[in-house]
């Protein structure tokens, strides 16, 4: 494990913020769902409008950097860094508890990519883990599903979770050189892949391996399931016109925000109005600043009175 947190770029801070928080009132209670760097928590902390952000995290680097950055900037009484998966969010507060506003970003930070024991980057020549959670009991490392798994279930992970077009040849390939030796690490995948793309295709554009790398992380963390059961969660904890806010960085995660918002505005119960009837996408300056920004989605949904069906509070002046 790191012993220091790597540099994280916080995608669409300044939109985030203002949706959560450019609104009438103040003492906001706010919650971030995945505290990473802690670069929208901490931003949001730092508010005067703001009352208090709880923050979430399962990573243990992402908690000890975290507790050292609210402890450094003073906002100890203002920000609550809780150690969990954010699908486990309710369950870990006040059931009386209620929010102005909910940050989910979706996106994995830079230091899982930027620390090599992670075994999340084909960069590196690493354990083949991926667990947002190393210490996990519950998550299993990527190595233990390309050792096990049959062919026919690697190449729907491949196909379905990276939209890879070369899944049935990588997969075969796979259960292949597994019979000769077990694959533990990034780059005995890495090459397998590699050799599995077409001469001509290999080289010159994006590594052949980035599909399946992000197909067997989102497996792993059973990230688009744990995505469907939390949307449903987040809704009863907002007040009345309290947002929440979704970013995403692929178009399975954002397909999924999509249908739960459209599910969310027929809900007669709790209803809701969607705020970004299109997604904000990062500005080229952003996508400058921060490559890894290019595919960000934010989307934006808000509690309303059933009787008004309207926002009490407008949106930002944000171009979309």
């Amino acid at each position: 494990m790191s012993d220091q947190y790597g540099k994280h770029y916080s995608v669409l801070k300044d939109e985030c913020i203002g949706f959560l928080t450019e609104r009438e009132g103040s003492d906001f209670i706010l919650a971030d769902l995945t505290f990473g760097a802690g670069g929208h928590s901490l931003a949001m902390a730092s508010l005067p409008q703001v009352k208090k952000v709880f923050s979430v995290d399962q990573d243990p680097d992402a908690l000890k950097n975290g507790h050292e950055k609210i402890k450094a900037m003073n906002l100890n009484d203002k920000c609550e860094l809780i150690e969990t998966n954010f699908v486990d969010f309710p369950d870990k507060i006040s059931k009386d508890l209620k929010f102005d506003g909910v940050l989910l970003d979706l996106g994995v930070s830079s230091h899982h990519f930027d620390t090599a024991e992670r075994g999340f980057s084909f960069r590196f020549d690493a354990p083949l883990d991926m667990r947002m959670n190393p210490k996990s009991e519950t998550f299993k490392p990527a190595s233990e599903y390309v050792n096990t798994l049959p062919a026919s279930e690697l190449e729907r992970i491949f196909r379905d979770y990276g939209e890879e077009k070369y899944a049935h040849r990588i997969s075969l390939n796979i259960c292949e050189k597994r019979d000769e030796t077990p694959i533990e690490t990034t780059k005995q995948l890495e090459d397998i892949i590699f050799h599995s793309y077409p001469k001509a295709e290999r080289f010159g554009g994006r590594n052949p391996a980035t599909k399946v790398f992000q197909a067997l992380r989102i497996h792993v963390n059973q990230e688009l399931e744990v995505l469907s059961e939390v949307l449903g969660r987040l809704i009863p904890l907002l007040k009345m016109n309290g947002r929440l806010a979704v970013i995403s960085f692929h178009s399975l995660e954002d397909r999924i925000v999509k249908l739960k918002f459209k599910e969310f505005e027929h809900n007669l119960e709790l209803p809701c109005q969607s705020i970004t009837k299109k997604p904000i996408v990062p500005s080229e300056q952003e996508i400058l600043d921060n490559s890894r920004s290019r595919s960000a989605k934010l989307r934006v949904i808000e509690r309303v009175n059933a009787k008004k069906g309207k926002n009490k509070y407008p949106k930002p002046a944000i171009k979309e």
